[in-house]
């Protein structure tokens, strides 16, 4: 070898410019705004009902549609980004976005505002594997690669956290159509820099997308997803198994078909390697673990200790400060210490974030219990989502950037999914149990099983009682929910120590990420 190729082989990769941070910013805001518009709705669902008058199923859609797409196209879209270009596939989800929230926005129609949320659906699906893919072709230094990686992950829980309180504080001084307005400037102003600020990348060896592999994708999903979200609103029932189980056999068609092709949508062959099989296996564990977290707070903070929905969307902000200071930690972490001590010790500090809420009791004691809950379950899962996303990523070839992002943001989905529906189901399950035993035998039979429903349901049934036995339903209630937020918190705390185990046993040959990070296997194109 010469002396020139010695050099080439052994020189550090190109560091980012000033182009490139600013380009990151851009980005930052696209993932914001897509994160926030799958909270945003929730506290505008008061006012569409009263104007729009939808039915009960009209209103899942509206609240569901979103949600469903995106998870469902996730891969298809980080694909077709790989084939036709990811900042072009950006640009056009971008204008899509935009487009979509103006029709929301001035909906006249149940009808109308759920195909608007489905275009907003297919369009936010662009938004996660083509910001995630980007960053991978601009960010070359390792180090640099992981900072990127920080503050998109903190964008993204930002957003989550932000989304209902900007939402809450429109609905102050606006229409409800309001909430559907914040991503309209932000993706403008992505169709102005993007442009500038952003490099194109695409495979210019890939083959055609594979329609067939697309919707066979799109179905198994969307049928998982479905039915799981079902098992959390309904309990278990003949058509979510079914929904499932089918999903489930569309998925392994869809497996068997990429093994044929010669240009497939995601090479499954991936799951050999065993940094992107227990990033991938972590991340769907801790996704799962953070929503057992979500899933009952909400209605604690407003149901038990009558909060109102704004406050309540307040006490999400130091989860939100939390996965803020654990991704500007990360970085500084990942390049340091092998992945298995990073995955194992930062799911470990998240079970002990999650298992503080077994403290939580019936008064505003147990805000200050959430609040440290929060940011040690944040700080604890930042490093490992960060460190799993840039193992996934990085573990692809870097044509197929795109499709593994997507595989990574479908492992999220289908990991709260799941948290969803088996921890609800558990919570459930024991606060209809002590119900049923703590109800006064003089409540009317109607009452009682409305408020065996939901802690929602005996709220609003107690007020309609007389003060003595309404007061005796909503206090059965609420200790029932405590319980059940117990219970949950525990299982999650122990799920997410259980997972620190298998994800350090599983990552214990693989190396710090302090050696250099492969680039693209081609220059990516000149941005226009």
């Amino acid at each position: 070898m010469s002396v020139t190729e010695t050099t080439s082989a052994t020189a550090a990769p190109p560091r980012a410019t000033r182009r490139e941070w600013i380009g990151l910013g851009v980005l930052t805001l696209a993932a914001l705004v897509y994160a926030m518009d799958l909270t945003v709705l929730n506290l505008a669902i008061p006012r569409i009902s009263e104007e729009l008058r939808p039915s009960s199923a009209q209103l899942l859609w509206m609240i569901d549609i979103y949600g469903f797409l995106v998870a469902g196209l996730l891969i298809t879209m980080g694909t077709l980004g790989d084939r036709i270009g990811r900042r072009k596939l950006l640009l056009g989800g971008a204008a899509g976005f935009a487009l979509a929230s103006l029709l929301a926005a001035f909906s006249t129609s149940s009808e109308m505002l759920i195909a608007s949320r489905a275009i907003m659906g297919i369009a936010g699906a662009t938004v996660a594997p083509s910001t995630l893919s980007l960053i991978f072709t601009m960010f070359l230094d390792p180090k640099q690669r992981s900072t990127a990686i920080g503050v998109w992950v903190a964008a993204y829980s930002a957003g989550g956290a932000i989304g209902p309180i900007l939402g809450g504080i429109l609905l102050e001084f606006f229409w409800w159509g309001s909430v559907f307005l914040i991503g309209v400037p932000v993706m403008a102003l992505l169709l102005v820099l993007g442009p500038r600020t952003l490099p194109e990348y695409r495979d210019p060896n890939a083959g055609k997308l594979h329609i067939g592999s697309a919707v066979m994708s799109l179905l198994a999903i969307l049928a998982v997803v479905f039915g799981l979200k079902q098992i959390a609103q309904d309990g278990v029932s003949a058509m979510p198994i079914a929904a499932i189980v089918g999903g489930l056999a569309i998925g392994a068609l869809f497996v068997r078909e990429q093994l044929r092709l010669d240009s497939p949508i995601i090479d499954v062959r991936l799951f050999r390697i065993r940094a992107f099989s227990a990033s991938l296996g972590t991340y769907f564990l801790g996704i799962f673990v953070m929503v057992g977290y979500f899933l009952f707070i909400a209605q604690y903070l407003q149901l038990v200790l009558g909060l109102s929905p704004l406050i309540a969307a307040l006490w999400s902000l130091p989860s939100a400060i939390g996965f803020v200071i654990g991704s500007t930690i990360a970085p500084k972490v990942i390049h340091r210490v092998r992945p298995s001590i990073v995955m194992g010790t930062g799911m470990a500090i998240a079970a002990i974030g999650t298992a503080v809420l077994i403290g939580v009791s019936l008064d505003e004691s147990g805000l200050l219990l959430i609040a440290l809950a929060s940011v040690v379950m944040a700080i604890g899962l930042a490093p490992v989502i960060t460190l799993a996303t840039e193992l996934i990523v990085g573990s692809a070839p870097p044509e197929q950037a795109g499709a593994a992002t997507g595989m990574s943001e479908t492992s999220a989905e289908l990991g709260g999914a799941l948290g969803i529906a088996i921890l609800g189901s558990v919570g459930t399950a024991l606060y209809r149990a002590e119900v049923a035993d703590k109800l006064p035998a003089d409540v009317p039979a109607a009452a009682a099983d409305a408020a065996r429903d939901t802690l929602g349901g005996a709220i609003a049934i107690a007020e309609s009682l007389p003060a003595a036995i309404g007061d005796a339903v909503a206090m059965a209630a609420q200790v029932a929910f405590v319980d059940a937020l117990h219970l949950v918190a525990a299982v999650a705390a122990i799920g997410a120590f259980i997972t620190a185990a298998l994800s350090a046993a599983a990552l214990r040959s693989v190396p710090a990420r302090s050696e250099p990070a492969g680039g693209p296997a081609t220059e990516p194109l000149a941005a226009d």
